[in-house]
C-alpha cells in the first residue's frame, strides 16, 4: 500500500508540474525564411512580355509611359501615348522590387540589397546596364503578419536573400509581450533639373532624384547615389535618417521623410549630406507626406498594424523648417496616398474611394468631390492630368472646373 501511495503522489506531483511548465508556454507561428542564394537571385532579373499583376504597388509615370510595381516582384511597363487605351508592353522580373525612379531614359530599381540601371531609351528593347551590389542592407523581407518568432537557422545574410517565407505553429516559451526584434544579423527587417527629364512618383516612394543624386530610404537609413554619370551611378554615402521611415517626398531643396512616429526635414545645402533640420512627432501611425508652399500634409492611417486607431490627415506649418508644428487636423477613414494640384488635394482614402479637397486655406480644408465604390491607394497629379491606382486597377482622370473627370480605368489583372 505504501508503494502505492508513494506512486500515485509522484503522479500527482508530474501533473502539477507540467501544468506549471504548460502555463509558460503557448503555441505560435514561426516564420522560417525560404531562402534563394545571391547568385541565382541576381540571375533571375528579366525583361519578358506583359502578364497579369499579383499585387498592384506603387506608380510612376515617366514621359507617355506609367510603370506600375507588382509588390516585391518587378515593374509592368504601360504605354500611356492614349490615355483612354493603356497598353501594356513590357514587364521587368525584379525580385525584391519596392521602388523606382527615372531620369533621363535611365531608370534605377532596388532588388533586395542592390540597386539596378536600365536603358529605357527604346522602351522596345529595355537592357540591363549596370548592377550595384550589396548597398542596401535593409530590405523589406514582406515578412508575414501575426508571426512573432523567426527561425532564421541556415541563413547566412552575406550569401543569402529571403525570398518568402513557411509559417508553421509551435510550441514555446511566453514572451509576455516583450518587445521582439526580429532583425537578422546584418539586417534589418522591414523593406528634375533643367536640362534633363526626371519622372514623377506618388506620396507612397521611397526614391527621389534631386538633379545629379537618387535619395532612397530603407526603414531607419538614408542611402545616396551619385549619378552623374547615369550610367556607372556610385554610392555617395549612407546615413542614420529615423525611426520606421516608409516615404520619401522632396520639394524646393528639402526632404520630407514620413515615418510611423513623425515626420522628419532636411536641408540638402551638402546633397551627399543632408542634415536634419526638425522632426515633427506624432502619434503611431502610416504615414505619406506631400509639401506645398509653407504647408506640408500628411495623412496618418489606424486601425492596423501602423499602431493607432484614429485615421487623420495633418496639415503641418513648415514656414520656419527648424520648428515644424500642427496647423490643423481632419478626421479620415482609412487613408493611403496624397498629391496635391494648384488648390485642391487629392486623398485616396482606401475603401472610402477618392476624395478632393478645397485647400486655398490649409486651416480649413474641406471636401468638394467624392468617388465612392473604389479602391484608392494613390495618385500622381500631373501636369495635364491625374493618375490613381486603387485595387489592381490604374484610373486616369482629367482635370476639369469642379475637380476631375475619368478618363478610363484600366484592369491590370
Amino acid at each position: 500500500m505504501k508503494l502505492k501511495h508513494i506512486f500515485l503522489s509522484l503522479i500527482f506531483i508530474s501533473a502539477l508540474s507540467c501544468d506549471k511548465d504548460d502555463a509558460n508556454y503557448e503555441f505560435v507561428e514561426v516564420a522560417t525564411p525560404q531562402i534563394m542564394s545571391k547568385a541565382e537571385f541576381r540571375k533571375s532579373v528579366a525583361i519578358v512580355t506583359p502578364r497579369d499583376i499579383e499585387k498592384a504597388g506603387k506608380i510612376y509615370a515617366y514621359k507617355d509611359y506609367i510603370f506600375v510595381s507588382d509588390v516585391g516582384k518587378g515593374v509592368h511597363v504601360i504605354d500611356n501615348a492614349n490615355p483612354k487605351f493603356p497598353k501594356k508592353i513590357k514587364y521587368l522580373k525584379i525580385p525584391g522590387n519596392e521602388d523606382i525612379s527615372v531620369k533621363n531614359d535611365f531608370l534605377y530599381a532596388d532588388s533586395a540589397t542592390d540597386l539596378l540601371v536600365f536603358d529605357i531609351s527604346n522602351i522596345n528593347s529595355i537592357s540591363l546596364k549596370q548592377r550595384l551590389e550589396d548597398v542596401f542592407s535593409i530590405y523589406n523581407f514582406q515578412m508575414p503578419l501575426g508571426t512573432r518568432f523567426v527561425n532564421n537557422e541556415g541563413y547566412n545574410y552575406q550569401t543569402d536573400i529571403i525570398v518568402g517565407w513557411t509559417v508553421t505553429k509551435e510550441k514555446r516559451e511566453k514572451i509576455d509581450n516583450r518587445l521582439i526584434d526580429f532583425a537578422f544579423e546584418g539586417a534589418a527587417l522591414n523593406s528634375g533639373t533643367k536640362g534633363s527629364t526626371t519622372g514623377q512618383g506618388g506620396s507612397l516612394a521611397r526614391f527621389q532624384i534631386v538633379n545629379n543624386y537618387l535619395y532612397t530610404v530603407a526603414s531607419h537609413e538614408m542611402i545616396i547615389f551619385n549619378i552623374s554619370n547615369l550610367t556607372k551611378p556610385t554610392l555617395a554615402s549612407s546615413l542614420y535618417a529615423g525611426n520606421n521611415i516608409e516615404t520619401l517626398f522632396q520639394a524646393d531643396g528639402y526632404l520630407y521623410i514620413g515615418s510611423t512616429d513623425g515626420m522628419y526635414i532636411y536641408d540638402l545645402v551638402n546633397p551627399e549630406k543632408p542634415t536634419r533640420l526638425s522632426e515633427f512627432v506624432h502619434w503611431t501611425g502610416c504615414d505619406p507626406v506631400v509639401v506645398d508652399g509653407d504647408y506640408a500634409y500628411l495623412t496618418l492611417r489606424g486601425g492596423n498594424n501602423c499602431g493607432e486607431q484614429e485615421s487623420v490627415l495633418e496639415v503641418i506649418d513648415i514656414k520656419d523648417k527648424t520648428k515644424p508644428t500642427l496647423a490643423a487636423r481632419y478626421t479620415l477613414e482609412n487613408p493611403y496616398g496624397l498629391g496635391i494640384k494648384n488648390n485642391t488635394l487629392f486623398i485616396c482614402d482606401g475603401t472610402a474611394g477618392l476624395k478632393l479637397f478645397n485647400k486655398e486655406n490649409p486651416l480649413k480644408i474641406y471636401m468638394v468631390k467624392q468617388f465612392k465604390n473604389i479602391q484608392s491607394k494613390d495618385v500622381i497629379p500631373l501636369e495635364d492630368k491625374l493618375l490613381m491606382i486603387g485595387g489592381n486597377t490604374l484610373y486616369q482622370y482629367n482635370y476639369v472646373q469642379d475637380g476631375v473627370q475619368l478618363i478610363s480605368s484600366f484592369p491590370l489583372k
